[in-house]
């Protein structure tokens, strides 16, 4: 996901004053605090990635909704895929 991600980093690294919430989904499967912690290492490892290509840490906040917040609500392999995720909220 470089490919995803690297534009945003891109975009942070020029605007300095820019911030991205970095926000972990996962799909209904599993308990509220496996989900929890899963949508926090998913935020975590984009995160990383955006540091890696040149973003601040400063201009970055990962945090996890779990399941909480369904893009899909089927409940089909290609649901579940839509619903695990990283949502870039830029402020």
């Amino acid at each position: 996901y470089q490919s995803v991600v690297q534009p945003h980093a891109d975009y942070l690294r020029a605007g300095p004053q820019a911030q991205v919430k970095l926000e972990g989904h996962t799909d209904i499967r599993g308990g509220s605090e496996y989900n929890l912690a899963l949508g926090q290492r998913r935020a975590d490892a984009v995160s990383r990635l955006m540091t890696h290509g040149g973003a601040r840490p400063a201009q970055l906040e990962a945090l996890s909704w779990g399941k909480e917040k369904l893009a899909a609500t089927e409940q089909t392999e290609e649901g579940h895929q839509l619903n695990r995720r990283v949502e870039f909220v830029y402020r």
